[in-house]
């Protein structure tokens, strides 16, 4: 079992990646594999509603993470994704990110476990996971919570630290994780999977 932490932050070691670690760490411990992948500092465009992903089976723009991380997303079991928290929202990388990533690769992420991280020096927390919830709620993913809303506050890594709230919540968040995992993989050798939900129908409500 492996699962896929996304560290949406421009800093590559700081708030976000040290709220994802603390996760990570407790994931390996419970005997989950873990990967971290960071989306860098380059900037990652928006989907441009071209629809040109039906037949490229991904992103038609191949200039960023996106479709790295698509890639990776076929063997993971789990994701975390992490965000700072912009103007009580997340940040344009990871909104840009999973609107291309989801829209054109949705089908590696569907009915696998998930989770949001969002990071803060102070307010804007509970907005910004809930921008990133609605994601897997699209994609039939269990959402993973945890013992508080998974969030973490500091303006640093070394404020994150001294969050001794958030750093339990992360813990807390990883140990979830891996039970729920574990949990799929018993139901599968069990014979059990998911029901044969439909798809395709898709009604406009202007005529």
């Amino acid at each position: 079992m492996k699962v896929l932490l996304i560290n949406g932050s421009p800093h590559e070691n700081g708030c976000t990646y040290t709220a994802l670690r603390e996760a990570a760490d407790a994931m390996e411990a419970c005997g989950v594999d873990t990967e971290i992948v960071w989306v860098g500092k380059a900037p990652v465009r928006g989907c441009i509603a071209c629809g040109g992903c039906r037949k490229a089976g991904k992103c038609v723009f191949d200039d960023d993470m996106t479709n790295r991380i698509g890639e990776l997303a076929q063997t993971a079991d789990g994701f975390v994704f992490g965000s700072p928290v912009y103007y009580a929202g997340l940040n344009g990388t990871v909104s840009s990110l999973m609107d291309r990533l989801f829209y054109s690769q949705g089908r590696h992420f569907r009915h696998k476990p998930a989770a949001a991280v969002v990071s803060a020096r102070r307010a804007g927390t509970t907005t910004a996971l809930d921008e990133i919830q609605k994601y897997f709620g699209l994609c039939e993913m269990p959402l993973v919570n945890s013992s508080y809303w998974t969030m973490v506050h500091g303006s640093k890594a070394e404020d994150v630290r001294m969050d001794e709230e958030g750093m339990q919540v992360m813990r807390n968040l990883g140990r979830n994780m891996a039970w729920l995992l574990k949990c799929i993989e018993a139901g599968k050798q069990q014979g059990i999977a998911p029901e044969g939900n439909e798809y395709g129908v898709r009604t406009n409500f202007i005529r």
